[in-house]
């Protein structure tokens, strides 16, 4: 197996550990980034504030394990997400959103932990129209069995499919384990890895070190198995023949296309984001989330 030890950044009300995109490995499957935050809980009067930013030619995936999340978009959007449910914003031609605490889980004080992702978007879809979609936690497919709770974020896995759309085969599963129980790993998918979110879990007898991502040999089905109380992200899908570079927020097979959108966001050319207009981030001398293609 492939072994990516996460970066940290730290954030000052919680850390962020991100394992794509790196320098041996950009992508698995359609996933180009993904960050781990948390756990960690807020004061009273504090929270999560990411100011509007723009995308372009990717999708975010946000699922919590902890806490709320508001969300704004320039599409009008306005939707919280909480844990088990799923936010899938498609940028595409260009997006802008905001991320921020609930007014009422500032007021009380809340928690938060839980998983961003990017998807890559396949040739010829990288410039559709932007979309957004919430689904809700039970909407989304749960596999029960003795000891396991798996809950399909995208894709199909275990003879179930989540209903949310998919733009490239994607699979992404959140799995709770009691300790010694076990889960299979399915191995149709073209690319996997697996993410100990939570507790401690071995793959094949093999121990997972916590919030690394392990990339899985293809075609090979394998026993995942918890050695305590664990939370592990399943995720990959089919692999894309065509590299992708990632600039900032910006993904895009053209390094054109992504340098024409630092512009577009320095002119402000971008859309705003209704009813959160005031701010913005503004665009970085040297971004902390850069590709190695």
């Amino acid at each position: 197996m492939e072994i990516i030890t996460p970066s940290s950044h730290d954030l000052g009300a919680f850390e962020v550990r991100r394992t794509l995109p790196n320098k041996t490995r950009t992508m698995v499957g359609p996933f180009i980034f993904v960050d781990q935050f948390g756990p960690a809980h807020f004061d009273i009067g504090k929270g999560m504030d990411v100011r509007p930013h723009p995308h372009i030619n990717l999708a975010t995936v946000t699922y919590l394990f902890e806490g709320a999340i508001e969300h704004r978009d320039s599409l009008g959007t306005l939707a919280t997400v909480r844990p088990g449910a799923c936010n899938l914003m498609t940028a595409v031609s260009g997006i802008v959103h905001s991320e921020r605490t609930p007014a009422a889980e500032r007021a009380s004080g809340s928690g938060i932990s839980g998983m961003q992702t990017w998807l890559a978007l396949p040739d010829g879809k990288e410039e559709i129209d932007p979309a957004f979609e919430h689904v809700a936690k039970d909407d989304l497919p749960l596999v029960e069995d003795s000891g396991v709770s798996a809950r399909i974020v995208m894709g199909s896995l275990w003879g179930k499919t989540s209903p949310i759309t998919q733009h490239a085969a994607t699979i992404y599963a959140d799995i709770l384990m009691l300790a010694g129980a076990t889960m299979p790993i399915e191995a149709d998918a073209d690319e996997r890895a697996v993410l100990v979110a939570l507790g401690d879990a071995s793959l094949d007898g093999e121990k997972l070190d916590r919030y690394s991502l392990y990339i899985l040999k293809p075609g090979q089905a394998m026993t995942l198995r918890a050695d305590s109380d664990a939370r592990v992200m399943l995720l990959g899908g089919e692999a894309f023949s065509t590299p992708r570079h990632v600039w900032w927020n910006f993904v895009s097979s053209s390094r054109e296309r992504i340098n024409q959108a630092k512009h577009d966001w320095k002119d402000r050319k971008f859309p705003l984001v209704p009813g959160d207009s005031e701010e913005f981030i503004p665009i970085p001398e040297v971004p902390n989330t850069v590709s190695y293609p």
